[in-house]
């Protein structure tokens, strides 16, 4: 399995990008990453994503070495004794399967992973907040050829770990996606309040609930903290944006720009990676960054951006934990001809006459008039209705498959990913 692994040989930085499931592992690799993280079914921070079984798994890093991308497996919980017995044999999986690189929170883990993984890289989870080049440098004597950083970090911060850190060292950095209101993730709150442990992959994201104060003496009168009677999201954390910051995150000396958004859709994971391709790619080259690349950014549901920690202090976000979410996919190409003949799947209502938008691997996005449509049968349809129906559509210029077709909308937002 090895021997087909071709680096896609991308200069700078390592794009990481997050997958979910076989699906979203799919888009990941064709709209641009270097990397996929992942996870087996035991063991991950993320327990209600797809996650991959052992056939599958391998099946995945068979699949992602083929077109030269490399596979990071998580293996980041803090488990418990009676869990310790059942790591060896999940190492040994991971190990054999041909996965690149083991992330790992847990000092008992770590060894364990040298001991039953010896092919895999281990890197060190963002989950022990590293912070600073002394911890860093302590777990690169340990065997540790990476550190995930400690998401709290400013540029500052990070360029003095990169100046008194081993150059054979790598530090990595998540530079999009959501963010936790607990420092590096390490809550006890969802635990606390819902009997989910967010450090064994199970959080309920109770940062995102509506709260207000509630006096003892006055049971059930409840206090909004606001200035309006909508109540207030205290806990609510912005998303992380990095797109526009590109050049000073090369020029930190990371060596790998981390996605978050492993839980989130095939369609997240295919945008986001393809913007911050795009936009890597041209920062790299040094030509001036395409805007019609970088606002792709804005068409995937997100919550109002910020820059993270690294410029300082994010905020939180007080109004609402719901989503900004402007854009729908109404339909994935699944086959398309030299001259545009396309198949497409549906995925949410539209109709003849809708103007929708085009984009794809490599396919800079277009837009256009959804012309006359024709089921699998061959009738006309002039507004496709049932959930994954085949249509056939004439598309301006031939697509590649996994292209998505979507239209702006006035939507409520709503509090889903």
């Amino acid at each position: 399995m090895e021997d087909k692994k071709q680096d896609r040989g991308h200069p700078g930085p390592e794009l990481l990008c997050p997958a979910g499931d076989m699906a979203r592992l799919k888009m990941a690799v064709a709209y641009g990453a270097d990397a996929v993280y992942l996870a087996g079914t035991s063991f991950g921070m993320r327990a209600f994503a797809g996650n991959f079984p052992p056939e599958q798994l391998r099946q995945a890093v068979e699949f992602a070495h083929s077109h030269g991308v490399r596979v990071h497996c998580t293996v980041n919980t803090m488990p418990r004794g009676d869990e310790v017995p059942r790591l060896p044999a999940h190492l040994e999986l991971l190990n054999e399967a041909g996965v690149d690189a083991l992330i790992v929170a847990d000092l008992g883990v770590f060894n364990l992973a040298g001991k039953y993984a010896p092919r895999c890289q281990r890197h060190i989870s963002t989950q022990v907040s590293v912070s600073n080049a002394l911890s860093a440098c302590a777990w690169y004597d340990l065997g540790a050829s990476r550190v995930i950083l400690a998401r709290e970090l400013s540029l500052e911060e990070i360029r003095q770990i990169r100046d008194h850190t081993p150059p054979g060292l790598e530090l990595e950095a998540f530079v999009h996606g959501a963010m936790c209101v607990s420092y590096s993730g390490r809550c006890l709150l969802s635990n606390y309040m819902t009997g989910r442990d967010s450090n064994r992959g199970a959080c309920a994201q109770p940062c995102r609930y509506r709260y207000a104060l509630m006096e003892e003496k006055r049971p059930g009168e409840y206090f909004p903290i606001a200035e309006d009677e909508m109540g207030t999201y205290i806990l609510n954390s912005r998303d992380m944006c990095m797109i526009d910051h590109l050049q000073d995150l090369v020029e930190a000396g990371l060596s790998s720009l981390k996605i978050e958004g492993r839980a989130k859709s095939e369609y997240y994971a295919a945008i986001i990676t393809g913007a911050y391709r795009h936009c890597l790619d041209d920062v790299l080259s040094g030509r001036k960054m395409d805007p019609l690349w970088r606002d792709e950014v804005e068409k995937v549901s997100h919550r109002p951006y910020s820059t993270g920690f690294y410029y300082g202090p994010p905020g939180q976000y007080y109004k609402n934990s719901r989503y900004v979410r402007d854009w729908q996919v109404v339909a994935l190409v699944t086959q398309c001809d030299s001259v545009g003949n396309a198949v497409l799947s549906l995925r949410n209502k539209f109709r003849r006459g809708d103007t929708v938008e085009v984009v794809g691997p490599d396919l800079r996005p277009f837009s256009m008039t959804v012309p006359q449509m024709r089921d699998e049968e061959g009738r006309e349809v002039e507004e496709p209705r049932t959930p994954q129906m085949k249509v056939r559509m004439k598309l301006p210029v031939a697509v590649p498959p996994d292209t998505f077709l979507r239209h702006a909308v006035a939507l409520s937002p709503k509090d889903d990913l």
